[in-house]
């Protein structure tokens, strides 16, 4: 009899001991998995089209959408503006270029868009673009290719039409009328710092610094949404009235884009959530708080 309790205790010493084997092992296939996933961000369009681009180029993708927010551009606006970036820079902010052209448009200094250090930051550059677009006869009637060339005099002027697709749907998504239709996916490794992070308005620089996202946001977006009072410095929040849902979301997904760099560890808008720790996930489900309706919760760390 005491033999067989022996057994039957080895048995279960064996069978706990393959359980924790398992689990160490299914743990650690999980970490393996969501380290070894390349950082990105994916668009979703209305017509199942998707886009997908790196962070670098989605921060700058995000920023030229908040520019035309700020100024109060329609979505057309923000399609020939990323068409035209996508064309010259593939949405990098290049230091080179043809003869001394730089930046997310390749703008010359030498041809009065300023200087090469005001061309080389993306919210300058998005804004002296739309300047020269706005001023072009029925702009937002015109073919894109068209449009932008009339801004940018390029040397093979066809090549904008293109990228109209691509540039289409990041344009109706990054203007929020997709809500959570852009995701993405963060390692949590530091950029090199985007134009969000440095800029006139100052550096984001202290982790939880919920004034620096405060002025990112600022630059970027304009006066409007008006930010809440940081708590503790550890979160930032807006109110986003029921009739601006779009820009809310316009918002939360600038945020994202721009989320390593702005230390920013979730958002949380409209009963979704996004979480640098579990972003591989995209947007997640989350139960409405009735105190903070219609509000943009950024949590920082």
């Amino acid at each position: 009899m005491a033999a067989r309790r022996r057994g039957r205790r080895k048995a279960w010493a064996v069978v706990i001991g393959v359980s924790v084997v398992l689990a160490l092992v299914s743990y650690l296939a999980v970490r393996l998995i969501r380290s070894t996933t390349p950082d990105g961000c994916t668009a979703h369009g209305p017509d199942g089209t998707t886009v997908t681009l790196d962070l670098d180029q989605a921060s700058h993708a995000t920023t030229i959408a908040a520019v035309a927010h700020a100024r109060g551009l329609p979505e057309r606006a923000v399609t020939i503006a990323l068409a035209t970036a996508i064309q010259e820079s593939k949405l990098h902010n290049l230091t080179y270029g043809d003869r001394d052209s730089i930046g997310l448009f390749q703008q010359r200094p030498s041809q009065g868009w300023g200087s090469p250090a005001q061309i080389r930051d993306a919210v300058y550059a998005s804004g002296k673009f739309f300047d020269a677009l706005v001023k072009v006869p029925d702009y937002l009637g015109l073919p894109v290719t068209v449009a932008a060339q009339q801004v940018q005099h390029s040397g093979y002027a066809e090549a904008y039409a293109q990228h109209e697709g691509m540039a289409a749907t990041l344009a109706h998504v990054l203007t929020g009328r997709e809500g959570p239709g852009l995701s993405c996916t963060v390692s949590g490794a530091d950029p090199t710092p985007s134009d969000a992070a440095s800029g006139a308005a100052g550096t984001v620089s202290e982790a939880g610094d919920g004034g620096g996202v405060a002025a990112a946001v600022r630059r970027e977006f304009g006066g409007a949404p008006a930010a809440r009072p940081a708590s503790g410095g550890g979160s930032v929040s807006y109110p986003i009235a029921t009739d601006q849902v779009s820009t809310g979301w316009s918002l939360a997904l600038w945020l994202v884009c721009h989320a390593t760099e702005l230390h920013a560890t979730s958002v949380t808008f409209d009963g979704r959530r996004w979480s640098s720790t579990t972003s591989d996930r995209g947007w997640t489900h989350v139960a409405p708080d009735p105190g903070r309706t219609g509000t943009l919760a950024v949590a920082l760390g």
